[in-house]
């Protein structure tokens, strides 16, 4: 026998789905007592006014939890180390932002003695992946409510319809009903007009974070970014907290229309969707972090380690933070990195991230034996003998192949 729901803990952004949730599960759970909970991964303005609207809308109490930190170190830096990013051009900022507050969600469920979570993930997206395979990892046996896969409501449109009904305020409408996340890291946009990728976006209505490149001033910004161990600590010398140091090149990268991302991607169920994601600062962060290793990787690692770059993205696009793949991937990437520390000069100037210069006691790079001009430390000769063998598969080839012809 199915057992009775008395208490659900919801995860709440009080955005359009979360909000007519918590009178959902009130009507279809026989009045079960609603806890939601709001992970602070960077939102701002979002939070405002969120516990008055929880409870307004029949929420028992709201937790905002304060996981910006956590987010930072714990997921977003060990992301960029491993300099992870799905198809090419997703710096992963919804992804690894469901692992941390699920993660929070879970405990607070278990705290309440809570019979089961709720998330307001629609059964298109990925997001219900991320957030029920962390529940699985911490609370196996805890019941998880999904309300998109089950309910009446078909559309974004029937759910403003539902909260008009219910006297549920609403921050968006139907003219500006895209469908957006964001937190520290990016903002991202989908819905209405993007959804036909052969409509260009309207970069200067949607933009939040910053402005479009052609927008951006004619003159270009001069940053240095210092890395301990592949982690960033300071901005043109100001030793700075991993909060500050995000939101401070997203204030860089934002007013120079850096980080604008429009893609069509491969969901993890299947079907290609269209997004607009704007990440100013972290990828300026790539861009350095990436600089940096090229001086300070040997090549067998550099090339090594663009390969699981590939896989760890994927991992992280698809949910499965807590396994033992991302951590013993996590191992490997810290070793690399025990030698990344140094000082990354860049030229930021109308949406790019030029390199103006890579300073590291742990650099590889030998300007003695690199130059063009004259030097006693390499002998040129030695690279006969070299290509003598490095070729001789592909010269025995063409002999063999030589004779076969006669």
């Amino acid at each position: 026998m199915e057992k009775k729901i008395k208490k659900v803990v919801l995860a709440y952004s009080g955005g359009l789905d979360t909000s007519i949730i918590i009178p959902w599960l009130k009507e279809n759970y026989d009045g079960c007592e609603v806890i939601a909970v709001s992970g602070d991964v960077g939102q701002t303005t979002e939070l405002e006014g969120l516990e008055e609207k929880a409870l307004k809308t029949g929420a028992s109490k709201l937790y905002i939890e304060d996981l910006r930190k956590e987010f930072i170190e714990d997921y977003i830096y060990p992301t960029m180390k491993a300099g992870a990013v799905y198809e090419n051009k997703y710096l992963l900022g919804t992804s690894f932002a469901r692992p941390v507050i699920a993660k929070r969600i879970v405990e607070i469920a278990k705290a309440e003695g809570a019979d089961a979570i709720c998330h307001g993930c629609t059964g298109k997206g990925n997001d219900q992946v991320r957030f029920e395979l962390t529940i699985k990892a911490f609370a196996p046996e805890m019941a998880i409510i999904a309300p998109w896969r089950t309910w009446e409501l078909k559309s974004r449109e029937d759910e403003i319809e539902y909260a008009e009904k219910h006297n549920i305020p609403l921050k968006i409408n139907r003219e500006t009903n895209y469908s957006k996340d964001k937190n520290l890291w990016h903002l991202s946009h989908e819905g209405l007009d993007l959804e036909d990728p052969a409509n260009e976006p309207n970069y200067d209505k949607i933009l939040e974070l910053g402005v479009s490149p052609w927008k951006a001033p004619d003159k270009a910004t001069y940053i240095t970014i210092h890395f301990e161990k592949g982690v960033p600590t300071a901005i043109d010398g100001e030793e700075l907290d991993s909060i500050s140091i995000i939101e401070k090149l997203n204030k860089i990268g934002g007013e120079n229309g850096v980080g604008l991302c429009d893609m069509v991607e491969n969901r993890l169920v299947g079907m290609k969707s269209r997004g607009v994601y704007e990440t100013p600062g972290g990828t300026i962060l790539y861009t350095a972090h990436e600089l940096l290793e090229s001086i300070c990787l040997d090549k067998a690692t550099q090339h090594y380690k663009q390969l699981i770059a590939i896989k760890y993205g994927e991992i992280v696009y698809d949910g499965q933070w807590f396994t033992p793949l991302r951590e013993a991937l996590d191992a490997f990437v810290d070793k690399t990195q025990e030698n990344v520390t140094g000082d990354v000069k860049l030229k930021i100037y109308k949406g790019n991230v030029f390199n103006a210069g890579i300073k590291s006691p742990n650099s590889l790079y030998s300007e003695d034996i690199a130059t063009f001009g004259e030097d006693d430390c390499y002998n040129q000769m030695d690279s006969q003998g070299f290509i003598n063998l490095f070729g001789l598969p592909i010269k025995v080839k063409a002999m063999l192949d030589s004779k076969k012809l006669k």
